[in-house]
């Protein structure tokens, strides 16, 4: 799964058993990165 390091701002990807921490920077908070796509709701 593919986060963005809220310090460095550097791509980062997890696996499940690494832990939750920037591996170029230890910084702790990571961003999910949102989908580029745009969804459209039907209004009835």
């Amino acid at each position: 799964m593919s986060y963005k390091c809220s310090r460095c701002k550097r791509d980062v990807e997890l696996d499940e058993y690494g832990g939750v921490r920037c591996p170029y920077c230890g910084h702790r908070v990571l961003l999910k990165e949102r989908a580029r796509d745009v969804k459209e709701v039907d209004v009835q």
